[in-house]
């Protein structure tokens, strides 16, 4: 039973006046955010789908831009081995021309000349940085000059020339996210992309009687490769071979000592990881040398990169050497424009997958914005017809309660 006063018409009406005001509010804020979810309780689970949703949107835009980046840098880098490629085809006709035996020795010396111009220019190449000054062709060492040069006296030259270029970076791979747990691998090792021949290491110490002292590792080309205590020569080569390094490890028949060959062109990159078994296998000088410059002198290495080409057809033409022209020195420029030509491949389908990435994140986001409108925005249609009615509704109990408020016990009374 309700007790009746005469404040009652006054009280009920002041609390559905201000349960008006509430739910007119309300979708104020909703027309002014544009969301239907001002607080948690609104709808929590629409509210727990939005967090995941956000959250997943922020993350591929984070791909997209990775992608991005990874495409335009992958651009630049192949615009600057491209070129390095032209100028190792001029290259090529020059030691062609210098080896048909026809050019007199100052018509060789001019040639050289030139020869030593496209050096520099290559060398300029492979140092080049992007916009932010970071090394292109250095690894993972960008703040690094990517390969150092230097300067001596050539026989039959009247100046100091480029006598030897060493790669002064790492052989590091970048991974970049570009999708959910998945990576691209970025390869930006100036010892890879501008070798020219395989490369072989020859170890003159006999092994037959060595043994790992205890359990260790070595890395090669970046790889771990663990040795076992009691392990002889024989089975750190089965290691090496089955480890998926691009190298093959042989025993030597006439020294006994490791020999190491790459598969393709490139600078093996030996390292002591825990233990000493590599300096014991007589091929590393000791931990504080870092690779791939710290081989002991009893270790014979061949093969070199485009540079150590170029270098030698210069001197060769100096020297007036025809025949070395001809044969080893030709050979290595086509070993070297054969190797840039498959990294300038692998550059080009590389941009191409990073463009790919950048079309799958973009159709992503667009699909999880939708998902995001779905749980978060408002139906302006809706919510505004919503607002008329609640207006229309409040006016109304305004005129009702301007008749209530004139009435007293006494009216109920009669």
């Amino acid at each position: 039973m309700n007790r009746i006063s005469s404040q009652m018409n006054n009280m009920d009406t002041q609390y559905y006046l201000r349960k008006q005001e509430v739910r007119q509010n309300t979708l104020n804020n909703q027309i002014g955010s544009q969301s239907r979810l001002g607080s948690l309780r609104d709808d929590p689970i629409a509210a727990g789908h939005l967090v995941r949703y956000n959250s997943y949107l922020s993350r591929v835009n984070q791909f997209e831009k990775n992608a991005q980046t990874l495409a335009d840098q992958f651009q630049i880098r192949e615009g600057y081995v491209n070129q390095n490629l032209q100028i190792m085809q001029r290259v090529r006709e020059l030691a062609v021309s210098g080896a048909n035996g026809l050019n007199a020795e100052d018509d060789l010396k001019n040639m050289a000349s030139e020869v030593n111009e496209l050096l520099k220019e290559m060398v300029q190449n492979a140092n080049a940085v992007d916009a932010d000054g970071n090394s292109l062709f250095a690894g993972t060492r960008t703040k690094n000059v990517a390969f150092d040069v230097s300067l001596g006296n050539v026989p039959g030259a009247s100046e100091p020339l480029i006598e030897s270029v060493q790669y002064n970076g790492n052989i590091t791979l970048n991974k970049i996210e570009v999708d959910e747990n998945q990576y691209m691998d970025v390869d930006n090792s100036g010892s890879r992309i501008f070798w020219a021949e395989p490369q072989r290491l020859m170890g003159s110490r006999d092994l037959t009687q060595w043994q790992a002292g205890s359990d260790n590792s070595i890395n090669l080309d970046g790889v771990e490769i663990k040795i076992n205590r009691g392990d002889n020569i024989h089975a750190v080569i089965a290691k090496i071979n089955d480890s998926g390094v691009a190298v093959k490890a042989a025993l030597d028949p006439i020294t006994n000592g490791l020999n190491l060959e790459t598969t393709d062109a490139h600078q093996i990159w030996l390292e002591d990881k825990n233990g000493s078994t590599l300096e014991e296998l007589g091929y590393i000088k000791d931990k504080s040398q870092l690779p791939p410059y710290n081989l002991t002198g009893n270790v014979r290495s061949s093969g070199g990169s485009i540079f150590d080409s170029v270098i030698a057809l210069r001197d060769s033409m100096l020297k007036g050497d025809t025949e070395a022209i001809g044969s080893r020195v030709l050979g290595s420029i086509d070993e070297g424009i054969s190797n840039i030509t498959t990294r300038l491949a692998k550059t080009g389908s590389d941009y191409e997958r990073a463009q790919n990435n950048i079309t799958r994140s973009q159709t992503t986001a667009l699909n999880v914005t939708q998902l995001v409108s779905r749980e978060e925005d408002i139906d302006f249609t809706k919510t505004i017809t919503d607002m008329k009615m609640l207006e229309l509704v409040n006016q109304a109990t305004l005129s009702n309660a301007a008749k209530m408020y004139s009435s007293s016990l006494l009216n109920y009374m009669r």
